[in-house]
């Protein structure tokens, strides 16, 4: 059967009671009594935590549905009523068609009732009529010099690049480009970071990405690493070839190189466009603006003007002279000055607004950039910011949000794991393992990499959504929690920042040092039959900073620097960087005394199974190993 307008596929499947705990914002989510008509009614927009409770389901098998679609959201993450309704059919319920505006709901005494709040759910409902063309938002990303902001400022006709420091963007900024009568939105981040940290909190604002190559210099590793997240955005690439001014420029090599990092420029029959330009000369940058335009014409973007706003910060301080403000993107709807709102965990009441020249604006539009004057606290960027209908509701919504997040605390991010990979095979409900790859040297990676175009499975897809030589970093982090990836290291080490930052984010870091165990780890995960594993743990580091030699054995006086030291543990000596050996403790003593342990702060001396190759500055990593079991799925 066609599913209709509103998602609705004619399927019927058991229902618990869902529960009444009311929309966001305190709007009544309206449940029909399925002995009248056997449908729910979805309001226009909804948390996932709110469909969840509607349903009668847990949270995860919403986020879990969302996923097959591509939608990676967060329990807190607003949705529109076509995507709740998708969800929805396909957990088996029906979805009613959705009421007129003004018409009459059944209260819980089941009198009728026409509520102000659910008037206002309803007036806000996408309708087609009221959708019009809005400006394509694009974010310019790309090696740290390769002119990413010069061309930027060029294209704009101002001078953000000569008022920085070092001509580095120092946050990211949002500015409107006007082409003739049409508009583009060009966001100017520090770089991919920022883009994939509000990707990472379930902001999707981009439409287009710009990569910028500078011709002199060619593909950088940072260039990859921003194609890399730009694809697991699943958003269109644009290349800037910037700098084709300069003498040594080679356009032929960045081709060359674009097409070994999967990039296929139309030129070679891609379907990638390139775009030659000169910040400086000013070439080629009318050219740009006009593949922008004509790649977001391929996208039909719209929006609808008249709905409450919804938008997302982009960028947010702490302004001495005029309290928190933040830079809000305006995705749907329309943005007053006046307008009650609620941003990620705070609230307030829009005091001013601004455009990126300083100009005082009394509203902001679809695809408009603004400053917005009037928040209580600074929130983060990333945060999606909702209308609501006045400061009541939207204290009920934070203090709601606040407490939910606290309850939540200790559950977990959700994050994939293999292990969760495996349950969700057997399910039958994973269709894709994302991975971000990195090892030691570029030679490891060519390795790899064929022995994983190898694995075949007709039950899930293997996608390697970046790879790189060198140790594990912070953006590797954010790239696999934006996309719910597994990072995956060959011969190579996770940065403490990495690790602080994969331990918040409940990023799964798989480490290696033997081919054939990854891929075999790969394939089973793959095929459904991951065995249990010993799941390394790093327990602490300690300096050596005296050798005592007692017989043949050589004893490591040492100072814990972090984490603890234990004695049933295994450890890697690191000398310059590198690991010279993986050992086992032999003896571990504070003074005269045999110690099970020794905490951060403490001396201690350290005797290793068979390695007396140690020098003073030496570096003894601990760590311990514990068995994971794999429950069967319920």
């Amino acid at each position: 059967m066609a599913r209709s307008r509103s998602g609705t596929r004619g399927r019927r499947g058991p229902r618990k009671p869902p529960r009444r705990d009311g929309a966001f914002g305190g709007a009544a989510v309206q449940v029909i009594d399925p002995s009248m008509r056997g449908a729910v009614e979805l309001p226009a927009t909804i948390t996932v935590k709110e469909l969840a409770d509607l349903l009668g389901v847990n949270p995860a098998d919403v986020i879990r549905e969302l996923i097959k679609s591509g939608i990676f959201a967060t329990i807190n993450q607003l949705i529109d009523r076509d995507t709740a309704s998708l969800v929805a059919s396909e957990l088996g319920y029906d979805v009613a068609e959705p009421q007129a505006p003004g018409a009459p709901t059944v209260g819980e005494d089941g009198q009728e009732t026409t509520s102000a709040a659910t008037k206002e759910e309803l007036f806000t409902e996408e309708d087609t009529a009221d959708l019009v063309d809005r400006a394509p938002i694009v974010t310019v990303m790309g090696h740290v010099d390769h002119g990413k902001t010069s061309l930027l400022d060029a294209i704009r006709s101002t001078t953000v690049a000569a008022g920085e420091r070092g001509g580095i963007t120092q946050h990211i900024g949002a500015s409107d480009v006007t082409r003739g009568d049409r508009r583009v939105v060009f966001l100017d981040t520090p770089g991919h970071e920022a883009f994939t940290a509000m990707r990472a909190r379930g902001a999707k604002v981009t439409d287009i990405a710009v990569v910028v190559v500078a011709a002199d210099d060619g593909v950088m590793p940072q260039t990859l690493e921003a194609i890399g997240h730009a694809k697991a955005a699943k958003v269109p690439i644009i290349i800037a070839m910037n700098k084709i001014d300069k003498p040594d420029a080679n356009p032929d090599r960045v081709k060359t190189e674009l097409t070994e990092a999967g990039i296929v420029i139309e030129e070679y029959g891609g379907e990638t466009p390139l775009v030659p330009v000169s910040a400086k000369t000013r070439v080629g940058l009318d050219d740009l603006v006009d593949m922008v335009l004509l790649v977001a014409d391929l996208q039909e973007l719209k929006a609808n003007p008249k709905r409450s706003a919804i938008g997302t910060i982009v960028e947010a301080r702490m302004d001495k002279a005029r309290g928190p403000v933040g830079t809000v993107l305006v995705q749907t709807g329309t943005l007053n000055v006046g307008d009650v709102i609620v941003v990620g965990e705070t609230f307030g009441r829009v005091r001013a607004l601004e455009d990126e020249h300083g100009k005082r604006i009394k509203k902001a539009g679809p695809a408009t950039p603004a400053l917005i004057l009037g928040l209580s606290q600074v929130p983060e960027a990333g945060d999606i910011l909702r209308v609501v209908a006045d400061e009541k509701t939207a204290r009920a919504a934070v203090e709601a949000r606040t407490a939910e997040l606290a309850a939540k605390g200790g559950e977990g991010s959700g994050r994939a794991t293999l292990e969760d990979l495996y349950r969700q095979i057997q399910a039958g409900q994973a269709k894709e393992l994302r991975i971000v790859l990195k090892a030691d040297v570029s030679g490891s990676l060519g390795a790899i990499t064929h022995a994983l175009g190898q694995l075949k499975t007709d039950e899930v897809k293997l996608n390697v959504l970046y790879e790189g030589a060198g140790e594990i970093s912070d953006n590797d982090i954010m790239l696999a929690a934006a996309s719910n990836a597994v990072v995956v290291g060959f011969n190579t080490a996770i940065s403490d920042t990495a690790r602080r930052a994969a331990e918040a984010e409940k990023v799964d870091v798989r480490l290696y040092d033997i081919i054939y165990q990854l891929t075999d780890d790969i394939e089973k995960a793959l095929s459904g039959l991951l065995e249990p594993e010993l799941v390394e743990v790093v327990e602490g580091r300690a300096e050596v900073r005296k050798l005592i030699k007692v017989g043949r054995q050589v004893i490591a006086g040492s100072y814990v620097t972090d984490g603890r030291i234990v004695r049933s543990g295994g450890v890697r000596l690191w000398r310059g960087g590198k690991v010279i050996v993986t050992d086992k403790i032999d003896s571990l003593r504070r003074f005269k005394d045999d110690v099970r342990e020794v905490q951060t702060g403490f001396e201690c001396g350290i005797g290793l199974v068979n390695t007396t190759d140690i020098l003073e500055g030496d570096v003894i990593e601990c760590f311990t190993t514990q068995s994971v079991s794999r429950s069967a799925v319920n």
